[in-house]
């Protein structure tokens, strides 16, 4: 079995520059920077655009013609752009129609350290220009590549996301309520009970006083945004659990079934971590796995040497 490539050392494809067409491209929310290399062409061409892929495309075909104008059989566009907000789309996009579309981590290119150094999206595109073709040529440690996931892999990750996010957010909420009462003294009442709306009217301070009209107001509606993440939580559990018994062998559902029936591991624990603790787990097994192989095939050798 062939295994995978590893995009954090080089390309796997060697780079013929006299028939590749080289571009990066710095993407922001009102216009993507351009910047391209083109075989048989002095100039190094730079050009805004409207975020529009379309437009895109017929720049670097444009590009393209150019290289063939010059004399040069281009067989290859190579294209490449930090991760950031637009994520994995456009290299999906982009792939579909024949380019040689890559994402670059964003923290593996090397920028400069000074404290005052200018930062303009003409200069971002050189600093990934450099690292892009250092990457293309098989050269290490000038940037590293994410692997482009799928839609459907893309979107599989979504519930785990989400929770996570509605988690911080509902220990952000208990923690501003709890804050709020020790404003006033209040240290023994918890606030993010599920039954802590009722017993509000009953606090005291310490001055033997009730809580402010607006103090109370304001925890009210935080127990009511408290109460609203719990079940979106609660929602994204269930779907999550019945996507598991309706496809108990899709993806890595297989692993968290396996996982499940470890002693100590719920298939909620499973379903919440499977993407950190199913692949860590296996890869552990698998080591060991190889490891226990190897020492076999040693003790058949020295079985048969000794003979």
């Amino acid at each position: 079995m062939q295994k995978p490539h590893d995009h954090s050392k080089a390309c796997p494809t060697a780079l013929d520059q006299d028939t590749t067409v080289i571009a990066v491209i710095e993407l922001s929310l009102s216009s993507w920077l351009v910047a391209g290399m083109i075989p048989g062409v002095s100039r190094e061409p730079l050009r805004k655009l409207e975020p529009n892929p379309d437009h895109l495309s017929k720049v670097l075909h444009g590009w393209r013609d150019e290289a063939v104008k010059a004399g040069r059989q281009i067989t290859r566009i190579a294209v490449a752009y930090e991760t950031g907000r637009d994520s994995f789309w456009l290299a999906r996009w982009l792939r579909e129609r024949g380019f040689d579309a890559h994402v670059i981590h964003a923290t593996s290119v090397a920028v400069s350290r000074e404290h005052r150094r200018a930062k303009t999206d003409r200069l971002d595109t050189a600093m990934l220009k450099r690292g892009f073709l250092g990457w293309l040529r098989g050269e290490r440690g000038h940037c590293t590549m994410a692997i482009v996931p799928t839609m459907e892999a893309e979107d599989a990750k979504r519930p785990h996301r989400e929770r996570e996010a509605l988690i911080e957010e509902q220990t952000r909420v208990g923690n501003r309520m709890k804050s709020v009462l020790i404003q006033f003294g209040v240290r023994h009442f918890n606030p993010v009970l599920r039954k802590a709306s009722k017993g509000l009217e009953s606090i005291l301070t310490p001055e033997g006083k009730s809580l402010p009209p607006n103090t109370m107001a304001a925890l009210r509606r935080d127990m009511e945004r408290l109460k609203f993440i719990r079940e979106q939580i609660k929602a994204i559990e269930q779907a999550r659990l019945r996507d598991l018994e309706q496809k108990p062998k899709d993806g890595l559902n297989g692993m968290i079934h396996l996982l499940a029936r470890v002693h100590g591991l719920g298939v909620e624990q499973c379903v919440h971590n499977h993407v950190l603790l199913a692949n860590r787990i296996f890869y552990v097994l698998l080591q060991e796995l190889k490891h226990a192989a190897r020492m076999r095939e040693l003790r058949i050798l020295g079985r048969w040497l000794a003979v």
